[in-house]
């Protein structure tokens, strides 16, 4: 992994010279971060990052068709190693940029508490979550009502969405009184802090070990390299702590 990393770093190093665009798929939760870091990245390297956000699943559906991907920054780490021996991902080239956390939300201030005892009040009328089956912080969230044991209980009360993003726009938008969001959502934008959250205790699911993978597409590019190896520096890493993710 060592010599990869080091290999990586050299070629974005001589790549500089010759600015060109990766196109990147990005898991909904971090298209925040993503968007601070692209802009970070052009004007440090003079390579542009053309994004596409979407929920873990739908992106290697995607990929799976053939879609142009050059890097993927995905919400877990089983949907690269998926990939990669699937053949469409570079071996080797497999890391963890971030882990992330889960967080429960309302717009209503005071609805949730400190230690998430609402999930088992019942005093509310509609919980929203990711499709665990595509998004990993879906699946995050039902382990956590699984270890709470209210998987049985509250699926009369679930909205399930396409995607974290589509969560917060259920909640956002009064579909669902609370639901599970990535902390990262919740620090970007102060009209969540407005309301009321839980962080959900991380050993009540899965690290959120988000893996970064060089697909097969981007192996001869260098604005790929580039991504990747700026991916590791102290501007991105910075980035990535203040919303909310361990580096």
């Amino acid at each position: 992994m060592k010599r990869i990393v080091s290999a990586l770093l050299a070629l974005a190093a001589g790549a500089a010279l010759q600015a060109a665009e990766v196109s990147v798929a990005v898991a909904a939760n971090f298209a925040g971060p993503m968007r601070e870091i692209a802009q970070a990245f052009e004007r440090d390297t003079g390579h542009k990052a053309v994004v596409a956000v979407g929920s873990t699943g739908k992106l290697y559906a995607q990929i799976k068709q053939g879609a142009p991907f050059e890097v993927l920054l995905s919400a877990d780490a089983q949907t690269p190693a998926r990939l990669e021996a699937e053949g469409l991902g570079v071996a080797g080239s497999r890391w963890t940029y971030a882990i992330g956390h889960l967080v429960l939300w309302s717009t209503k201030p005071g609805l949730v508490d400190a230690q998430g005892a609402v999930l088992r009040s019942g005093q509310f009328k509609r919980l929203a979550m990711a499709d665990p089956k595509l998004a990993p912080y879906g699946a995050a969230a039902l382990q956590t009502l699984q270890h709470l044991g209210l998987s049985e209980t509250l699926p009369g009360k679930l909205v399930q969405a396409d995607s974290i993003a589509q969560t917060y726009q259920f909640v956002a938008t009064g579909n669902a009184e609370l639901g599970f969001l990535a902390l990262s959502q919740w620090l970007v934008d102060a009209r969540l802090r407005a309301g009321s959250v839980w962080q959900v205790p991380a050993h009540m699911h899965a690290p959120l070990r988000q893996d970064a993978l060089l697909l097969v597409k981007g192996r001869q590019k260098p604005a790929a390299l580039a991504l990747l190896a700026y991916l590791r520096s102290e501007p991105a890493r910075n980035i990535i702590s203040r919303h909310g993710y361990s580096v």
